[in-house]
């Protein structure tokens, strides 16, 4: 379940997404399978290539993307979160989930 966006800022991600751009889209997630993790970063790009250059920089393991045409993405959370976050320099997603 997701809760914590408006449809406005939903549309922006989705319009980064195709546009190729790395994109992030943070949001209060609540799932029985991820106990104590309260939200969730959706890092986006059309642009599957880049999309795995991203999570090999980050050293994430790229087999967990989601590849869902046309918004590809990679489920940000947990301990991960908030240290990729900041070098990417959500500064405003941090403070407003509070991670």
């Amino acid at each position: 379940m997701a809760f914590g966006i408006n449809r406005q800022e939903l549309i922006q991600w989705k319009q980064d997404v195709l546009r190729g751009e790395i994109a992030y889209l943070t949001h209060y997630w609540l799932d029985d399978r991820y106990p104590g993790i309260t939200s969730v970063t959706k890092v986006g790009c059309a642009d599957i290539i880049r999309l795995q250059e991203w999570c090999v920089k980050h050293k994430l393991p790229v087999q967990y993307i989601h590849n869902r045409i046309p918004f590809p993405h990679f489920d940000l959370i947990g301990t991960r979160q908030r240290p990729i976050l900041e070098q990417e320099g959500q500064w405003g997603q941090i403070k407003r989930f509070n991670l």
